[in-house]
């Protein structure tokens, strides 16, 4: 059995907090958003190429395991006072039965279905229906393992819109989901980009287990031109700060597909696209879980292969 103790910690000490637990004796300390889906949410993110301006949320919550028989209030009161730090107050503590995690991590990722053809199915399970489209994940360090709504409502729409002879590009391709499912619908060329080099190696790894034909590198080195379609299913924030850059790469006839968006967002977001010189009709397509995503395309005709 161990003993999991949850805290609040404000940006300036949460690093120092964290660090200060595991130095102590704490076995693993995980961080979330204390503010996520309330109003007061405030995501994190970089400009493309870049690191974020923040490095943690406005209000955290550490979440750290301790191993059975330790004193939470005598460890914490030990790691603060040794790296001079506020203590925090200890807002709640629960036993912890000892288990395989990483079994138990495997287990929340089953197989999942995306409408009547498509499945995501993780490397340690074997597919359900092999004559569909699947999809074999390895979702490493990065985000994407096909389950997120935001995921699923991209992958919908792939689904719903043939992709055969087209370009695509995936703006923020995490594990490479939607890229892979890209290519495997028939697009002619995928490029995928990530800020984050570790994102783009689990992307190369799972192109290469689905031997498919994509491309991935950072936003700096994208080829100057135009694709067919644009996938990018990130954050509100980043959303907006990318509208021009975004609807820029669309190419006349070609569309423009927003995930990562709350249906609260949805408003602003829209306006912003609507706002800029470049402009195309974007709407919701589809929502699901209280997430929608926004689609649109560009007038003038696509010139696909013949």
């Amino acid at each position: 059995m161990m003993l999991e103790v949850t805290l609040l910690a404000d940006a300036a000490s949460v690093e120092a907090l964290s660090d200060a637990l595991l130095a102590s004796g704490a076995l693993s300390v995980s961080i979330e958003d204390a503010d996520a889906d309330t109003s007061d949410e405030h995501p994190l993110f970089g400009e493309p190429g870049g690191e974020p301006e923040h490095a943690a949320w406005r209000h955290n919550r550490l979440s750290a395991l301790l191993a059975a028989g330790t004193d939470p209030a005598q460890l914490l009161a030990v790691a603060c006072e040794t790296h001079s730090i506020a203590t925090p107050r200890i807002c709640a503590q629960r036993q912890v039965l000892d288990a395989d995690w990483v079994r138990l991590t495997q287990a929340q990722f089953p197989p999942t279905h995306i409408g009547d053809s498509l499945w995501i199915v993780p490397t340690w399970h074997e597919p359900p229906d092999p004559a569909a489209i699947n999809i074999r994940l390895d979702p490493g360090v990065a985000f994407g393992t096909g389950t997120h709504p935001t995921t699923r409502l991209c992958l919908s729409w792939l689904l719903h819109h043939p992709l055969r002879g087209a370009s695509v590009l995936d703006f923020g391709c995490g594990s490479g989901v939607l890229a892979i499912a890209a290519a495997k619908l028939g697009a002619r060329e995928v490029i995928g980009t990530d800020i984050d080099e570790q994102a783009l190696v689990a992307a190369r790894a799972n192109s290469a287990r689905n031997a498919v034909d994509a491309r991935y590198t950072v936003p700096d080195l994208l080829p100057a031109k135009q694709f067919d379609v644009v996938l990018a299913n990130i954050l509100a924030n980043p959303l907006r700060v990318l509208a021009p850059m975004l609807l820029a790469r669309v190419a006349p006839g070609g569309a423009l597909v927003l995930s990562g968006v709350l249906q609260r967002q949805a408003g602003e977001l829209l306006a912003v696209y609507a706002r800029s010189d470049s402009a195309l009709p974007l709407a919701i397509w589809a929502s699901e879980d209280g997430w929608v995503c926004l689609a649109g395309r560009r007038a003038g005709s696509i010139a696909l292969p013949g």
